[in-house]
């Protein structure tokens, strides 16, 4: 079982983290919703949980609630800027399908 994060992601993480001045990871997480059924979620951990997984990549921590990991194990995170825009982006061998905008999945 792991989620991985490529150095793009990793560097973002813990910058954003420095900028705030607190934090422990990235909590990443799926709820419910979208086109396709799941969306994934981010915000930042300040804690680890009794309920809670970390994985750890490029020196950075991701902090997965037990319950989420089925939906993220093996995935890989990246951190990708496009023109003005930049966002997180999924590559996830547990999602069968994606709605078009790239908001949702399926599994």
């Amino acid at each position: 079982m792991a989620i991985t994060l490529t150095p793009s992601a990793a560097e973002h993480i813990r910058s954003s983290i420095a900028r705030r001045g607190k934090g422990v990871g990235l909590r990443v997480g799926i709820k419910k919703v979208g086109c396709s059924g799941l969306a994934y979620t981010f915000d930042f951990a300040d804690e680890v949980g009794a309920n809670d997984l970390t994985f750890e990549s490029h020196e950075t921590r991701i902090v997965v609630d037990k319950e989420h990991v089925s939906y993220l194990d093996g995935a890989t995170l990246d951190y990708q800027k496009s023109g003005f825009g930049a966002a997180f982006k999924f590559e996830n061998p547990n999602a069968k399908a994606e709605c078009g905008c790239g908001e949702s999945f399926s599994v």
